[in-house]
């Protein structure tokens, strides 16, 4: 099998993936800022990172994750006044709506996911060192701040010049050295958060928490920091001034994930385009939204618009499909097994559009089995689809997408009393009574059951459009 290449930002080329340690690989990804409920822009970094730890850990390598939470910044403590409620509640509100949308849709829990607030102490430990090595000073107002122009490598990541940057706008520029100077640790407005530090009361900037949580969970170097293209600046390209000036080797490789955009624009809550997950889980299921997410390169931008939403769930509903045909035929669902073709693909930078025609290949090889009753196909068609949907979380055979077990007395119910009025359409199309078979067949699709006739007798699903929407 082929070796696995990545893109870095840093670099900007695609390269062998050559651990620190052989055999393991070490990760920290930029989590959420917990202030609003999540969007699709937000959980795309979650599913897109997500992949990658899946085909890390299949090829292999034991898997540290770190995903941090952001509960302590300006936006958290503006939206709690505007929302009535302690700034603590409203993140902690927040990141269980994080949890949630990751949990639909089958983001794996991380290694650990340690909050900003809980690691105060490791980012003053941090800081002080910081001012110890010269690369930070505090002006006596009780923020600190770090000084930009020591260090030659600032900018490398985003490409820029630091001349031609705007001022930081996070104090009072009368207290910094440089107006490009941002702040470590910034000082206690009256009715905010604080924590006690050498130089005053206060509460830490947004860049300090990664280089401090990275540092304690993952060593002074690590192999791959990822994040939204957004983040590369000013917050990953401050992450790198401070671990550097600190002395750590820190990330020695930078993955981003293009964004999710609306009408050509990038979702944000700003531009009022954002689409909450929440609410687009009342019309696909969690599976079909992370199938859709899931689907372009994540370097990709990936334009959302309901009918690209609706295709995307119809196909992978007859990927769905086939597998419950074949487990069905066969007795039995067929262990997952990766092709070549689908290592050879991931190995190229996670190039999953070129994963997907793989999996299309082989439903379309899987069905001509069927139609042929060839179980040797049928096998061999499923155990790579599922291999693959394994790799890419969406195997609907997965527990975390079974709401509940197929021995449900419900579902065993359901599906009992939709095969009695299957068979009562069979027996009157024997008797070539259509009015009956007919009204029987748009009675049910009428409460959103849809009838597929297949070699193996009439198949059942529920429509997505029209559940839920009852009363």
């Amino acid at each position: 099998m082929s070796s696995l290449k990545l893109y870095d930002t840093l670099s900007r080329t695609v390269s062998e993936f050559i651990p620190l340690q052989p055999g393991k690989a070490s990760i920290y990804l930029c989590g959420a800022t917990v202030q609003a409920p999540p969007h699709i822009g937000h959980i795309r970094s979650g599913v897109n990172f997500d992949i990658l730890r899946r085909w890390l850990v299949k090829s292999g390598y034991e898997t540290t994750f770190i995903r941090n939470v952001t509960d302590i910044d300006d936006k958290i403590l503006h939206k709690a006044i505007h929302e009535e409620m302690p700034w603590w509640a409203l993140a902690l509100k927040y990141e269980r709506a994080f949890t949630d949308a990751y949990s639909a849709l089958n983001v794996l829990p991380p290694t650990y996911e340690p909050r900003a607030t809980g690691h105060i102490t490791q980012m003053i430990d941090l800081i002080a060192l910081l001012i110890e090595r010269g690369y930070a000073y505090a002006p006596g107002n009780g923020d600190v701040y770090l000084e930009v122009r020591k260090l030659s490598s600032y900018l490398t990541l985003s490409n820029q010049n630091l001349d031609d940057l705007l001022p930081a706008q996070d104090a009072d520029e009368t207290f910094k050295r440089d107006v490009r100077d941002f702040a470590l640790w910034k000082a206690a407005k009256a009715g905010d958060p604080y924590w006690p530090t050498p130089w005053g009361n206060g509460r830490p900037g947004w860049h300090i928490e990664c280089s401090a949580m990275a540092h304690a969970y993952l060593g002074a170097e690590f192999d791959i920091h990822g994040g939204g293209l957004d983040l590369i600046f000013p917050h990953h390209e401050n992450e790198i001034a401070q671990s550097e000036a600190a002395g750590y080797g820190f990330a020695k490789r930078w993955l981003h994930n293009a964004w999710v955009t609306a009408s050509g624009e990038k979702m944000s809550k700003s531009l009022g385009n954002s689409l909450q997950v929440a609410e687009l889980l009342k019309s696909v299921r969690g599976i079909e939204l992370r199938w859709y997410l899931g689907s372009a390169h994540y370097r990709s931008m990936l334009e959302y618009s309901p009918a690209a939403l609706e295709e995307s769930a119809i196909g992978f509903r007859r990927i769905e499909s086939f597998l419950v045909r074949a487990a069905e035929i066969l007795g039995s669902q067929p262990e997952p097994a990766i092709s070549a073709e689908f290592a050879a693909a991931m190995n190229e930078d996670l190039a999953v559009p070129q994963a997907l025609a793989g999996i299309s290949e082989q439903l379309r090889l899987g069905n001509s089995a069927i139609t042929e009753n060839d179980q040797a196909g049928i096998k061999s068609a499923a155990s790579f689809i599922r291999g693959a949907l394994e790799v890419l979380g969406c195997d609907p055979f997965d527990p975390a997408f079974a709401s509940a077990s197929t021995n449900d007395d419900v579902t065993a119910a359901l599906d009992g009393t939709i095969k009695l009025a299957l068979s009562q359409r069979e027996a009157a199309r024997a008797r070539k009574d259509f009015e009956s078979s007919d009204a029987i067949r748009d009675g049910l699709t009428a409460l959103g059951i849809v009838i597929e006739d297949t070699a193996q007798g009439p198949r059942w699903s529920i429509s997505r459009k029209t559940e839920g929407s009852g009363s």
